[in-house]
This record gives structure tokens, sequence and C-alpha cells, in this order.
């Protein structure tokens, strides 16, 4: 169920909207160039933004510039190797496991662009690095912006993947129809950012009308 939106001139930037965290989950999608401005669009609202890349999303984007977007500390996959055999997670720099603290700290989490690839790994439960483990950490409402090639997004296990996240939930938000990357027209294009941000605006309202995930 995609929230209400509402315009951006209705929504103020102090009370309790202030102080506010989204985690933003990037994934290897060729749309990861609009993330940053996910980014910079949430911090005019007042919202603390952090940020989760996929060792795919950081062939895109570098690290940096979402750091310096966002003026926080950027997580990627090289904070989730296993530090010896049998450990399953990296202890940050506060002897806390990111996953765990991140999903401590964040109001929204938001897959933006969201591949193919993670919806089938949210979907089915897989945990096999930083963000899916979030994923299944986190119990607050959830966010999907999907982006991919039109034959993936029509594909009927990526369709079956959708269904079951709706099912939990989950709140998504396009793909819009259009001329992609591989210049075939067609649903798969990332939703416009503004788009993107109303809704992640209204899963953090009180009166929001979706609930998050259980």
């Amino acid at each position: 169920m995609r929230p209400r939106t509402q315009t951006a001139s209705s929504m103020p930037l102090t009370g309790p909207m202030m102080n506010k965290t989204v985690v933003l989950g990037v994934t290897g999608s060729v749309a990861c160039y609009k993330a940053p401005e996910i980014v910079r669009r949430l911090k005019d609202r007042g919202v603390r933004v952090k940020v989760v890349m996929t060792r795919a999303a950081e062939c895109f984007v570098t690290p940096l510039t979402f750091q310096a977007v966002s003026a926080q500390p950027v997580y990627g996959y090289r904070d989730f190797l296993p530090r010896e055999e049998g450990t399953l997670a990296s202890i940050d720099e506060n002897g806390r496991m990111p996953h765990i603290s991140l999903a401590r700290q964040a109001d929204v989490l938001l897959m933006a662009p969201a591949t193919a690839n993670i919806l089938g790994k949210m979907a089915t439960g897989i945990a096999d690095d930083l963000l899916s483990c979030l994923w299944l950490t986190f119990r607050g409402p959830v966010v999907v912006a999907p982006a991919m090639n039109t034959r993936m997004w029509a594909h009927p296990i990526v369709q079956e993947n959708v269904r079951r996240l709706r099912e939990k939930g989950v709140w998504f938000v396009g793909p819009e129809e259009g001329l992609l990357a591989c210049e075939e027209r067609g649903a798969g294009r990332l939703a416009d950012v503004q788009d993107i941000v109303e809704s992640v605006w209204t899963a953090m309202r009180p009166d929001g009308d979706g609930q998050g995930r259980s």
C-alpha cells in the first residue's frame, strides 16, 4: 500500500518530525546516481539519514559521496566482513554490530534504488550482507523504491516477491514507466525523488495510513 502524499509546503521542519532517522539502503542499480538527491531532500526536512550500501552499489557511487551529502558515516559491505572464522558480523568502533545498532536508531528503512536481488533476499529471508541483515532486524515501517529492467520487473518471481512483501506491510513507491537505461521502454524506472521523499515522510508521521512490517 502506498502512503498518501502531502505537499512539501504543508510539512513543517519543526516539531515531532525533528530528530527522526532514516536508514537508506542503496543497492546496485544504475539509478544509484539519484540516491544522493534523496538524502539531500530528506536532510532539508530536518531528517538524519544514514546510508548502507551493498557491494554492487559501490560500483556506481562512492561511499564518500553519501558521506559528504549526509554528513554521517556510511556503511558498506566491508562493515560486515567476518573478522575471524565463525564470526557472523563485524563489530563497529563502539563495540556494536551495525545491523543491530542501525535498526535501533532508524525510524524508517528506505530501500532506494531496490534491485530484484534485494527484493528476493527480503522476500525469502536471505541475510548475507549488512543490508539484508538490517532488514530482518528492523521492526519499523519499510519503504521500497524498485529500479530495474522492465523484463526483470515483470518476471513472475519478482512479482511474487513484491506480493509477499506487500503482505508483510512493506510500502512500494514506483517503479515508473518510461525510457530505461537499457533503452527499452516500460515499467522499471526509479520513482521520482520527490515521490520517494513524500512516501518516507508519510511513513514517519503518526497519522500515516500504512503500517510497518510486523
